[in-house]
Formats: structure tokens, sequence, C-alpha cells
């Protein structure tokens, strides 16, 4: 840890959407970064976000904590709202499931504080975002951080350093419950 920084940890969903959140972050706090996404599908799809995420953060010099990969924990914590659109309750599920681990595994190691890269994405909903991060960081007794990321230009700049790094981008945020026609650019 160096000088008077408070230590973080960050839940990561991509190394694109990380990018330009670390930027903001790393002036303020010691970053470690949790990769948590069972939510992503296929596997050679978390395979690649996995790879690109190590790749971007062996460039920054930042840490990184891996979560396990279980499709079946995602699988059941959205069961039954399968059908539900983009930003309503499976996604809520989905965000709660990977911040209420977020929130233990940051509490268990002693951080200062927790936040989510979620909110860069001009697809989530921040104020969902704030409210999990909120309920999850009481349950855990760790402190969140609140952003909205994709302010102040956050999610253009996301884009930039995407090109900089040359970064994999994917279309979608792994749901496989997405249909076709709300698969777009993240």
């Amino acid at each position: 840890m160096s000088g008077n920084k408070k230590s973080l940890l960050l839940h990561s969903c991509c190394a694109p959407c990380s990018s330009s959140v670390l930027e903001k972050l790393t002036e303020n706090y010691n970053i470690t970064l949790y990769f948590y996404n069972p939510n992503i599908m296929p596997a050679v799809e978390y395979k690649k976000r996995l790879s690109e995420q190590k790749r971007l953060l062996s460039v920054l010099n930042i840490k990184m904590i891996e979560g396990d990969y279980d499709n079946k924990d995602f699988l059941k914590a959205v069961k039954g709202l399968e059908n539900e659109p983009e930003g309503k309750e499976r996604c809520k599920k989905c965000i709660e499931m990977r911040l209420s681990k977020t929130a233990q595994i940051a509490g268990e190691n002693k951080f200062n504080f927790f936040t989510t890269t979620l909110s860069v994405s001009p697809h989530k909903n921040a104020e969902m975002i704030y409210k999990i991060l909120k309920e999850q960081g009481e349950i855990y007794g760790i402190k969140p951080v609140y952003e909205d990321f994709k302010k102040k230009d956050g999610y253009k700049r996301s884009l930039e350093l995407s090109k900089k790094y040359n970064l994999y981008r994917q279309n979608y945020c792994g749901c496989v419950f997405l249909s076709h026609a709300e698969n777009s650019s993240i």
C-alpha cells in the first residue's frame, strides 16, 4: 500500500469497463480488482474476457483476485427470470449475486471500500447498482464507493482506452438470456 491511500476492492466485468474506472480511482485508492462473473456464457467468452482483464492489469500493475466461475450459481440466482428484459429483475439478481460476493471478499480481506465497474455501461441502471452496493455493504460491514462512472465522459473514455490498449470489446454483458435484438455493443 502506498502513502495514505485507502484500499478498495473493485469488481470488474471486463477490461474495457474497468479501464476508465481504474484510471479514475487509482488517484485515491490502492486497488485490487475482483473478477467474479459466473453470468458470462459460454465459457470460451469468459476465458477471453478474463485474459483481456489480466492483460490490462499487467500493463497497469494492478493486482487481481479471480472469483470462482460456476454458471450454476448464476442460473440458480435468475431462475424464473429468464424472459425478463435487460435492466429488470434478472439483471438485479445477477448484480446482487456478484456484488454480494465482492462485499464478502472485501470484508474478509479487510479492504476499506468496495465498488464495481458496472455503472460505466450505458446499459446499466446506476441507481439500482447504488442500492445494491449500499445493501451489500451493510450486510458485510464494508463501505461502498458509489459513482456513476459513465458520467463525465467515463464511458467515452473507456472506448478511448480500449482503442489505446487494443482491448477486446464484447457485444453483450455475458447473459445468455438476452434476446438477439437486445445484444448491442457494451
